[in-house]
């Protein structure tokens, strides 16, 4: 019988990344006061205080997607996902992108595979109409095996628009809006399915696309939820990223329920399959077709799903947890 998959045996411990992060940030005491101190912290992005306004910054990479580009030779889309997983947490929070800065650490310098990176940088920019203003590169040859790509964005926010998930209430509703495929989290457990079944990237997944060539198809960047922050009265949002459907928690400790999920795309199914990875597995690993979601009263839903892609998924009651379908997803302590 072939052995089930997670993400803790396909190489990545959840748990144990927490505690390792909680570590680093308990040695860390130091907080800035006055001009430039921190209101927000410990979400998607932080918030520093400059004045009538906020600075929201944060920071992410492309992780292990990258060893997928370097098996095809394809880099053109990374920098999108790198993009894309900065901005996505700014608007998180309600904060409008501005200005980004990446590092690249390479095992060696190469210009073909740093033009093909600064393609996807340059289009992720602009469709999140932002600036790459400055970066860094540094050539470790003793370090570094491949290459790693990460990087900054900062936003501003007017500090009472700040979106935190504080006011979430019982009755809300969770609007779903679809992810563009598997986006940048979960790509280890999906490369060891994928690996164990002895395919190669280069296999055809469907319609003459590569397997490689689907799990590159760039992250999403929801630019356009800050035009329904106008409009709409949002209790919360979420960034459907590491960590799945979980993400929900981060904003308020109340009963999150997903009773219509979106659909979600073939490569879910198809790594599923490949790994024999259980269903609440799968929805604390990966997105599941819902990259964003949108905490808002249900008529004011039922508006949205008017005017943009994605519907209401469920619904939000008294108590805890994330569930899907009656199945709970988070596992309690």
């Amino acid at each position: 019988m072939t052995e089930k998959l997670d993400y803790s045996k396909s190489g990545v411990d959840i748990k144990q990344e927490e505690k390792a992060v909680k570590a680093l940030i308990s040695r860390i005491k130091h907080v800035k006061k006055g001009f430039g101190q921190p209101i927000l912290t410990g979400h998607y992005a932080s918030v520093l205080d400059f004045g009538m306004f906020g600075v929201a910054i944060t920071t992410d990479g492309v992780g292990s997607k990258i060893l997928i580009a370097e098996a095809l030779g394809k880099f053109d889309t990374i920098g999108i996902d790198c993009v894309a997983m900065n901005v996505n947490d700014l608007i998180a929070i309600g904060a409008e992108p501005v200005a980004m800065v990446d590092y690249i650490a390479a095992e060696r310098p190469d210009e073909k595979i740093m033009a093909e990176i600064a393609a996807g940088l340059e289009e992720g920019c602009k469709i999140a109409n932002i600036t790459l203003v400055g970066g860094e590169t540094a050539t470790l040859p003793d370090m570094i095996k491949g290459f790693d790509l990460a990087g900054t964005v900062i936003g501003v926010v007017e500090k009472d628009k700040i979106i935190t998930g504080d006011k979430i209430e019982p009755g809300d509703v969770i609007f779903g809006i679809p992810s563009s495929g598997i986006h940048s989290n979960g790509l280890t457990l999906a490369r060891k399915a994928i690996e164990k079944a002895g395919l190669s990237y280069t296999d055809e997944f469907e319609n003459g696309k590569s397997i490689g060539e689907e799990l590159l198809t760039p992250t999403r960047i929801y630019i356009e939820v800050l035009g329904i922050l106008k409009k709409y009265d949002v209790h919360g949002m979420a960034h459907i990223t590491g960590g799945g459907v979980l993400n929900l928690k981060r904003l308020k400790n109340v009963r999150f329920n997903i009773t219509d999920p979106l659909p979600a795309q073939k490569i879910f199914r198809f790594i599923q399959e490949l790994g024999k990875v259980d269903d609440d597995e799968m929805y604390r690993t990966f997105n599941m077709g819902m990259g964003f979601a949108i905490i808002l009263p249900e008529e004011q839903a039922k508006k949205l799903e008017k005017e943009i892609e994605g519907r209401i998924v469920g619904y939000v009651e008294e108590g805890d947890g994330v569930y899907v379908k009656d199945m709970r997803v988070d596992k309690p302590e």
